[in-house]
């Protein structure tokens, strides 16, 4: 007889489909809602664990890169946007959402030299989050890049932005003040402080 899974200990289980079979919802129809210009809008019917049926909307997106860039003094590349939905300016490390078929880090080595005008000599892929797991499909890839070189930069057309530098200190004085609250950009300080303190290691490389 099998034995029975300890619920606490689920979470960390190797056997993925042995512990979530019963969380899993199976999709019955899918519908496109709104196409437009690089997101979509879908509503589909799923079937739950239970076997009753459920509407999911949900948004389509394309997936996106983060870079946390690192300057010789050990200040961070910021950026302040203004993000209409929220209605306000926005402190942030550059990012952007991928091409059709572009791979992260050349999104990344985009993004960096279009928006702030830096190109990388080292780069390192951090690793990945979701950030809206409740109604997106978005990935972002996290990436680091050092030995920075100041070019000109290229904003797409109606972008506005302005580019400056900060410590860490001051990131994380504005993360504790409300003043930096977005979401990708905080991931992106955690994990720098998790390097800096040799708890994550990155591996580097060379372009």
């Amino acid at each position: 007889m099998t034995a029975p899974i300890d619920p606490l200990l689920a979470p960390h289980a190797t056997d993925a489909s042995a512990t979530e079979a019963h969380l899993r919802e199976d999709t019955v129809s899918s519908d496109t809602v709104y196409q437009g210009h690089f997101l979509q809008l879908r509503k589909d019917r799923v079937r739950l664990p239970d076997g009753r049926e459920a509407a999911r909307e949900y948004v389509v997106h394309p997936g996106a890169v983060m870079v946390v860039p690192i300057l010789p003094d050990g200040r961070l590349v910021m950026e302040r946007q203004y993000r209409y939905p929220v209605r306000q300016t926005m402190i942030e490390f550059p990012a952007g959402k991928l091409d059709a078929g572009e791979g992260g880090q050349a999104c990344a080595q985009r993004e960096l030299l279009e928006e702030t005008g830096y190109s990388a000599k080292r780069w390192a892929k951090a690793g990945i989050m979701h950030p809206v797991i409740g109604y997106a499909t978005e990935v972002i890839e996290v990436w680091f890049a050092d030995e920075l070189t100041l070019g000109e930069r290229h904003l797409d057309d109606g972008e506005f932005l302005d580019v400056f530098a900060a410590s860490q200190q001051e990131l994380e004085d504005w993360m504790r003040d409300g003043l930096l609250t977005d979401a990708k950009t905080v991931v992106g300080m955690m994990w720098l402080l998790q390097w800096r303190a040799g708890r994550w290691p990155l591996a580097w490389q060379s372009v």
